[in-house]
């Protein structure tokens, strides 16, 4: 299987720096394994929106989309999950 290259949005870079140091470790290994298995145990499709989906990490979600046309998996949000589906 090919591996998909990850892209950061520039808010989800933002959001990742105001983390909590401990949980920026957990986030980051998360989101490279992605690259190799970009639909793991536990992700889930978000409704309304075509490409995006989920995965938690303890009480933080990684919202991303997946461009699987050209391999290429965007990281849109990293946040809270109280704010994570808000807009």
């Amino acid at each position: 299987m090919d591996t998909f290259r990850i892209e950061w949005k520039s808010s989800a870079i933002r959001e990742l720096r105001r983390l909590d140091r401990s949980i920026v470790p957990k986030v980051l290994a998360a989101v490279e394994s992605l690259a190799s298995s970009p639909y793991p145990v536990g992700s889930r499709k978000l409704t309304g929106v075509e490409n995006a989906f989920r995965i938690r990490i303890g009480d933080y979600r990684i919202i991303y989309e997946i461009h699987a046309g050209i391999l290429v998996l965007v990281i849109v949000r990293v946040r809270h999950r109280k704010d994570a589906y808000r807009t």
